[in-house]
């Protein structure tokens, strides 16, 4: 499928979002020339369009089988990973914006416990609640920054039931109209030469350290982990595409030099003096 199909199924399906939730806003006021249920195909085309979509790309990647390109972490400390590739692929259930072996992953700290999923209170958290909150996040290797921007807000959590159920029904949905950038919130993309880009998404807001062109080297920071965009908490969205816009870019398979592929749930620590070593072997070997 080419990329001219692909945004053009993006789009169509954004569209058919959009003129569900138009008729259905205005029939609160006014009655709707057709049958109720008729109302309802807009959504159910949207659905089926990306579960095409889906497929279509689930079958490329099995004929490929590309291998997995090897960079440092983008982190230091102890974390744990969630909705990672090692269990599933695509790993956040679609291959859209580039997600195919995406992984998500929170920081752990003794001294400031990560709050846990509440059902009803506190219905939402702070974000200074959470160790990931302000994390530095690190280059994974030399390369060139061709796209940052941190203006969004950091919201607060949406780890209680009546705040997740919000996010899912409601602002998920408005966030996906609105497309690529309200998805991921604050991002930075890092060209890692060879046709690989890198993608931390769901940064701090205002805590960019690094700006579009600017070259760097593994284990150099360039922002702060944060809560902007489709997140529920304060996390680092990862992932490897084969090409600088997510919304064309197809997924890459990744190993994190000295840790892998963690596993849904697994925690995994990585020491400053790893990811310094290796940025000064860089810089003594370009």
């Amino acid at each position: 499928m080419s990329v001219r199909t692909r945004r053009g199924a993006a789009t169509l399906a954004r569209l058919l979002w959009l003129a569900f939730i138009v008729q259905a806003l205005a029939s609160i006021w006014v009655p709707l020339p057709y049958n109720y249920w008729l109302g309802w195909l807009p959504a159910v085309a949207a659905i089926a369009l990306r579960v095409g979509l889906n497929r279509a790309e689930t079958g490329r990647l099995a004929a490929e089988g590309r291998e997995a390109v090897e960079v440092e972490p983008p982190v230091t400390g102890t974390w744990t990973a969630l909705n990672s590739p090692a269990d599933k692929v695509p790993s956040h259930g679609t291959h859209q914006l580039g997600q195919t072996y995406a992984i998500d992953i929170v920081a752990e700290s003794g001294q400031r416990p990560r709050p846990g999923f509440a059902w009803l209170w506190p219905v939402a958290r702070a974000n200074r609640d959470f160790p990931a909150f302000g994390e530095p996040l690190l280059a994974v290797a030399a390369g060139t920054v061709v796209h940052a921007e941190d203006g969004q807000r950091d919201h607060l959590s949406r780890t209680s039931l009546p705040a997740l159920l919000y996010f899912i029904v409601v602002e998920g949905l408005f966030r996906s109209l609105g497309g690529a950038r309200r998805i991921v919130g604050n991002h930075l993309v890092l060209d890692l030469g060879d046709g690989t880009y890198a993608v931390y998404a769901h940064l701090r807001r205002g805590s960019l350290a690094v700006h579009a062109g600017d070259r760097v080297t593994a284990g150099q920071e360039l922002a702060r982990c944060g809560n902007s965009g489709n997140s529920t908490e304060p996390h680092l969205h990862f992932q490897l595409m084969d090409g600088p816009d997510a919304r064309t870019a197809r997924g890459v398979p990744w190993t994190w030099r000295g840790v892998g592929v963690p596993k849904n749930g697994e925690a995994f620590t990585v020491g400053p003096e790893l990811t310094s070593a290796h940025a000064n072997c860089q810089e003594a070997h370009p």
